[in-house]
């Protein structure tokens, strides 16, 4: 299809969405609101609905008192019903598709169920609308001249009881309209290889020969790949390969820890960078501004949104709130009511909101990863913003790291183990923990007042990793790919222990 057309098609396109957009900006509780009681209704014979009687619901208060906030295992053996073919569990139409999920590196998978309104209404939606963004951001793009390179997770979909699993990527691509494929790269074929190092080297041979014109997929595999074609190719630098690259869409993982590393291989100040903020429970937000990280968080798409202040998280004071009684830099635990039947439900994400006319959000870390051994309450957006500080000054750049708590023993004070790997790394350690340290404090209060005279915790204690640890890491439990994420951040001593077994 000539570019004039395409452009044309997504220009129509566009108007027609942006109409619809406007209206969750300017209305946005009531969107939510008149969403909820769609899903409501459209629910209420199903064997959830009966159970909490939703044909009697008529508001807000009265779902938030009757339905109760739910994780993974509370509706684990719903799930496993509703996987064996099992209808009308906790939403009206099949559900034929489940997303494998672990969230983390942790051997437990997540079968995420996903209806034909989610892909339809959510992800496919989505994926239209930061295609919509963008262009309106850029009325000289030349996006559609070329392809996107999609680089997905790598698992294969089984089907068995008539239903079928597999990463959500795959999921997407397997239900993809045909055409779609023309303007992506790699085919289907190689994008759904299940082992990863074959997929990254037929990725390569695939697309160095195509006008990739965007990517998008995680950075921390992404770079991998993307190191891997300059590897192959000899060149210096990626426009040498794709000079019409123009945007990269990314998501999954913070991206501060990796945008000096892109900048080096992607040598434009003009090119795009836009992040997303996706997962395979649903589409969330969207950054919808050149040159900015808040991202726009989607009120129309089957998500019904709820709020858990982490001050009160999983104590006996947690309070859980609409959209409307957000306020500004706090950060919150995110829980979602979607058109694929997942009811108040806590995905384990944190965010905090940077503006509420619209509603726009940072991603600030995960309810389960971070360090509260010793009431220093260090979430991962404080970690990776200090990284990034620390090796502006330094010179340095890291491709991994994990941490972990020293607990007391007897008169010794705890303190904070890193295991970082570079990919150049500081002349001086010991002046880069020094400045670490410094940047933590300024960051976080709590980390400060814990800090003061050593008073509950030493200085933190930096190792540094060998080339390739934590891929080696992921790949002995059988975990390379796109979905899998390393660990930033735990209470617990499992994986660092783990990793520095492997350092030598």
């Amino acid at each position: 299809m000539p570019f004039p057309l395409v452009n044309s098609i997504a220009s129509w396109f566009l108007k027609k969405r942006f109409h619809q957009i406007e209206l969750f900006l300017k209305y946005p509780n009531e969107v939510q609101q008149e969403l909820l009681s769609n899903l409501i209704d459209i629910s209420k014979d199903t064997e959830v609905g009966k159970k909490y009687d939703f044909s009697s619901i008529k508001s807000y208060k009265t779902f938030a008192e009757r339905v109760p906030i739910s994780s993974y295992e509370d509706i684990q053996e719903d799930i496993e019903r509703a996987r064996k073919g099992e209808p009308n569990i906790f939403w009206p139409k099949p559900i034929k598709w489940f997303a494998k999920s672990s969230g983390t590196t942790n051997a437990k998978s997540k079968f995420i169920p996903v209806s034909m309104d989610s892909l339809e209404d959510c992800h496919y939606a989505a994926s239209k609308d930061l295609l919509c963004m963008y262009l309106n951001n850029n009325e000289e793009s030349q996006l559609f001249t070329g392809k996107s390179l999609r680089l997905g997770g790598s698992k294969e979909l089984y089907k068995e009881n008539g239903t079928a699993f597999g990463d959500l990527s795959a999921i997407l691509i397997d239900n993809m309209p045909f055409w779609a494929e023309f303007s992506s790269t790699p085919s289907n074929k190689v994008s759904l290889l299940s082992e990863w190092e074959t997929k990254m080297a037929a990725i390569v041979d695939e697309t160095i020969e195509e006008n990739v014109t965007s990517l998008a997929g995680v950075p921390s595999w992404m770079l991998v790949l993307l190191n891997d074609v300059l590897e192959k190719t000899g060149k210096n630098n990626i426009f040498d390969v794709w000079p019409n690259l123009e945007v990269y869409f990314h998501g999954g993982v913070s991206f501060n820890p990796y945008i000096e590393q892109y900048r080096a291989i992607l040598p434009k100040k003009e090119f795009k960078y836009y992040e997303i903020y996706n997962a395979s429970e649903g589409f969330f937000a969207i950054q919808d501004q050149n040159y900015s990280g808040d991202l726009l968080l989607m009120l129309d798409y089957g998500i019904f949104y709820e709020f858990i202040p982490m001050d009160t998280y999983g104590t006996k004071d947690e309070k859980v709130i609409p959209l409307s009684e957000v306020e500004l830099n706090k950060n919150y635990a995110v829980i979602i009511t979607t058109n694929a039947g997942l009811w108040r439900y806590k995905i384990g994400d944190t965010v905090r909101f940077v503006s509420i006319s619209p509603y726009r959000i940072k991603v600030s870390g995960r309810t389960k990863h971070h360090i509260n051994v010793f009431g220093e309450e260090l979430i991962i957006e404080n970690a990776e913003d200090a990284l990034k500080k620390v090796c502006k000054r330094t010179q340095a750049e890291i491709k991994d790291y994990t941490a972990a708590p020293i607990f007391m023993e007897g008169k010794e004070k705890g303190a904070h183990e890193w295991l970082i790997e570079f990919k150049t790394p500081p002349k001086d350690i010991n002046y880069f923990s020094e400045l670490f340290d410094n940047a933590l404090k300024s960051l976080n209060s709590d980390y400060e007042a814990k800090r003061y005279n050593n008073m509950t915790l030493n200085k933190p204690k930096i190792n540094v990793a060998r080339e390739n640890l934590f891929y080696d890491w992921l790949k002995k439990n059988n975990k390379l790919g796109g979905q899998h994420k390393v660990p930033r951040l735990s209470n617990t001593r499992q994986y660092i222990d783990e990793l520095l077994s492997l350092n030598s």
